[in-house]
């Protein structure tokens, strides 16, 4: 009787805004047992989207606050690459960065934000993070690589967004963590993560700094975009307020265990 074939690794794929905090959930994300990310390539902080070629990415994909609400760029499973040769390629690309043996194989590039419905389809038992950050920081960090005004880019953030919620409800398993979150409590929010993946946490593997205090005094959203973003906690001033966290996982004590821990707001 032949062996019985090693498990497959499941994909743990991490998204959002650029500068939003995607890096330091990757490396949450790695510390965790069985769990580990892309390494050793020369791509920057070693994203997968620039080490595969199944789905195209040129100079034009991915750019800072443009990506996320360029309609060419919000792939879902109506998609052409929707098919077996396109997670072939996506794997065969993959495979040489990724230890072996892992359970979890953790990806991120920011542009997973809206590739979240195409990404499902071709590895069904893959879940997803996705990381908001204020957008007030958001836009004032981002400043120095985009030319465009403050009010514009919060605008961006807030379109973003609102196309992110609207394809929620066709995924099975998704987590949101907000950036203040984890700065505030990076122990709480590593034990979220583990929850999630329904696997043990670990020690959180850095300090954590606020990247918020050097943008005090950014421009402040408007009283439209305030409406807009106070459905993630979100206020005028890098205001943060109580949240009750977003989680969606097929299993009910996975959901329960991931908002037990949510992080209170003083």
């Amino acid at each position: 009787m032949a062996d019985n074939p090693a498990p497959r690794p499941r994909y743990l794929f991490i998204g959002g805004l650029h500068r939003s905090g995607t890096s330091l959930v990757n490396r949450l994300a790695n510390a965790l047992p069985g769990a580990g990310g892309i390494t050793g390539s020369a791509a920057p902080e070693n994203e997968g989207v620039y080490l595969q070629g199944a789905i195209p990415h040129t100079a034009l994909s991915g750019r800072p606050m443009q990506f996320a609400t360029n309609p060419d760029e919000h792939l879902t499973e109506a998609h052409p690459l929707n098919r077996l040769e396109t997670r072939l390629r996506l794997e065969h690309d993959w495979d040489p960065w990724f230890a072996p043996g892992l359970d979890w194989r953790v990806e991120k590039s920011p542009v997973n934000f809206t590739r979240m419905r195409l990404l499902q389809q071709l590895f069904p038992m893959a879940q997803f993070i996705v990381v908001l950050r204020h957008p007030e920081a958001v836009a004032a960090s981002v400043a120095a690589w985009v030319d465009a005004e403050p009010a514009a880019l919060i605008d961006h953030w807030c379109e973003a967004h609102a196309q992110m919620a609207a394809d929620l409800p066709y995924l099975h398993a998704v987590l949101i963590l907000r950036y203040e979150d984890i700065i505030r409590a990076p122990d709480r929010a590593l034990h979220q993560i583990a929850a999630f993946l329904d696997t043990k946490p670990a020690s959180t593997p850095e300090a954590i700094a606020d990247g918020n205090r050097p943008y005090a005094g950014a421009p402040a959203l408007s009283p439209t975009q305030a409406d807009a973003v106070v459905r993630w906690g979100y206020g005028p001033e890098l205001a943060v307020h109580d949240w009750a966290g977003q989680v969606q996982h097929p299993l009910r004590a996975v959901r329960e265990a991931v908002i037990q821990l949510a992080v209170p707001q003083d």
